[in-house]
């Protein structure tokens, strides 16, 4: 069998049990997962602050029941890494998850847990779970005929989108100007710019200039991706204030939740956090400390929709909003169904591997109706892009 694309079946249709979760013999049993590595070039140069986006290495996860109904997740790394969430997958988890009832997310996603109990919480295990967890989502949805927005909350049928894909950190002041201005002209609600240069001057001049450039109204991020020390956050977040930012994201290593209390306390600026956190609980302790102002909890990194949906819920319990990072086509259903969705990123992430697009309205996401996840997949696509 390749390492790179498996498919399992289980052939044994007897009931029994597995570490307390119920195996099952009936329509909804999970008879067959196929895992594949499709590798995806970004769509224009990326840079941030600590890295360049080499390439998205997209994991894929299919799943078929004894009924032949099939769902997909699916779930990324940037650059590397992709092959050993395959490995993972197809080693541990695998073995768990065949008959088993799709129908049973949560006790899935339990089980899945325990079994990678000696590696999590960590990226690795985070993202082979979110696999497994959208595809049983998707099924979930096919099976009730309902899109996944709805099925999972439904709060929104629509919500703004805040341009990403302008605001790398390697453009000149001139480009963010064009790239920023054009977004605002494009009818989305606002824009992120990188920040992270040497010196705070040079952050303050591009920003300075894309604020003057689009006016008061336009909302403006800044992303510095975990750059910066405690009292170099808290000297550029008095550079921002001026400017009316609408949040300051990931300042610090995500680790650092007391830094994170500290600068949140210092500054005007909403502080943004989530996308390189990878377990409920660590959203707990910023939600505790106060630490987060905006909650950018990612679908693929957090473990699946499945613990998604109770950060989301927890941060409104906080009085907390959700931008989730990344995965637009994935955020766009699962913001809208959340009471606590704020906005969605526009980061084009599935374009080479879909037929399917986003519908943007008065730059706003309308989430998709169709049932499932919502993403319609290029199989020919898939089947030349994946690694052999």
């Amino acid at each position: 069998m390749s390492s790179t694309k498996s498919t399992r079946e289980r052939t044994n249709g007897a009931t029994g049990t597995d570490g307390g979760v119920a195996r099952a013999s009936g329509a909804t049993a999970i008879r067959k997962i196929e895992t594949r590595l499709v590798p995806i070039e970004p769509e224009t140069l990326r840079t941030d602050a600590t890295q360049t986006f080499v390439r998205q290495e997209t994991v894929l996860v299919t799943i078929e029941t004894a009924d032949g109904l099939r769902g997909t997740g699916y779930s990324y790394t940037i650059g590397t890494g992709g092959s050993s969430v395959l490995a993972l997958l197809r080693d541990h988890l695998e073995p768990v998850v065949l008959g088993l009832d799709a129908r049973d997310i949560e006790g899935v996603w339990a089980r899945m847990l325990a079994a990678t109990r000696a590696t999590a919480f960590g990226v690795l295990t985070s993202l082979a779970l979110a696999a497994v967890d959208t595809a049983l989502w998707d099924l979930r949805c096919l099976r009730a005929g309902e899109p996944l927005w709805r099925l999972a909350g439904g709060a929104h049928d629509r919500l703004p989108v805040y341009d990403t894909e302008g605001g790398w950190l390697h453009l000149p002041t001139g480009a963010l100007v064009e790239n920023v201005t054009a977004a605002q002209q494009r009818g989305l609600h606002g824009a992120k710019l990188k920040v992270g240069k040497p010196t705070a001057g040079e952050d303050a001049e591009r920003l300075a200039a894309v604020r003057e450039a689009v006016g008061p109204a336009f909302e403006l991020m800044v992303d510095a991706n975990q750059s910066l020390t405690g009292a170099e956050a808290v000297r550029r977040a008095r550079t921002y204030e001026p400017l009316d930012i609408a949040w300051f994201e990931e300042p610090l290593p995500a680790e650092d939740v007391a830094g994170h209390a500290r600068l949140a306390r210092s500054t005007s600026v909403p502080i943004a956090v989530g996308e390189s956190m990878y377990s409920a609980g660590h959203f707990a302790e910023y939600l505790r400390a106060g630490a987060a102002g905006i909650v950018q909890v990612d679908v693929a990194r957090v473990g699946g929709i499945t613990p998604w949906l109770k950060v989301a819920h927890a941060a409104e319990a906080f009085n907390v909003k959700v931008a989730p990072h990344f995965l637009m086509e994935l955020h766009a259903s699962l913001a809208c169904a959340v009471p606590a969705g704020m906005y969605v990123e526009h980061i084009p992430q599935l374009g080479a591997i879909t037929t399917s697009e986003l519908v943007i309205e008065d730059g706003a996401v309308v989430p998709p109706e169709t049932p499932g996840l919502g993403i319609a997949w290029d199989e020919d696509a898939i089947a030349g892009l994946r690694v052999a």
